[in-house]
């Protein structure tokens, strides 16, 4: 009888080992789910930028206090009291409101004179990873800096695919002529096989 006793308790210890080998995993993913979504709100930046070689200022604008919260978030926990936390607010502030003036500077209409929509767009976008690394290292948090830097080199990503759409646009079309070719073989084969 005490071997039957013994075995629901060990159900319940292999079962709640289990439950706490998959949390780190789900905080994990959600510790880094903020990063994620700014890469992605980032490269659909880039390629809406890209797609229509216009500047989206406004969308811009909108990610750059995404960001800072982003990086708030990631450097409270090393704030330790009141202050640090006011200070990290405070800093992060005054950081994005320094990048967002300089960002709206670039729109003024003398510089538009100068430089084209492809042009102020890359730039924006430059001076948003420059934004975002240096927040990553006020913060001490190497998934901001690792998010400059791969907006950093969306830049030049962006103004490749600007420069040689139509090569990209034909690889593109050859590659999806391949895989259906393959796809079409592969049918056929699994077809005789059966």
């Amino acid at each position: 009888m005490s071997g039957t006793e013994s075995d629901p308790q060990e159900f319940r210890s292999t079962e709640h080992e289990a439950t706490e080998r998959h949390l780190p995993r789900i905080s994990f993913w959600i510790r880094e789910l903020p990063f994620s979504v700014v890469l992605i709100l980032t490269i659909l930046g880039v390629a809406y930028t890209s797609f229509l070689k216009q500047p989206i200022m406004g969308y811009w604008e909108l990610l750059a206090p995404l960001i800072g919260l982003v990086a708030v978030g990631s450097g409270w926990p090393n704030a330790n009291d009141k202050n640090a936390r006011f200070r990290l607010i405070c800093t992060q502030a005054l950081h994005w409101s320094a990048f967002l003036i300089v960002m709206n500077i670039i729109m003024l209409p003398s510089v538009q004179r100068i430089l084209d929509a492809n042009a102020i767009g890359l730039a924006v976008l430059m001076l948003l990873a420059l934004g975002t690394f240096t927040a990553g290292v006020h913060v001490v948090s190497w998934q901001v800096c690792l998010l400059g830097l791969i907006m950093a080199l969306c830049v030049p990503a962006a103004a490749w695919i600007q420069a040689s759409a139509l090569i990209v646009l034909l690889v593109a079309v050859a590659l999806l002529g391949v895989g259906a070719v393959l796809w079409w073989r592969w049918h056929e084969l699994h077809a005789h096989k059966t």
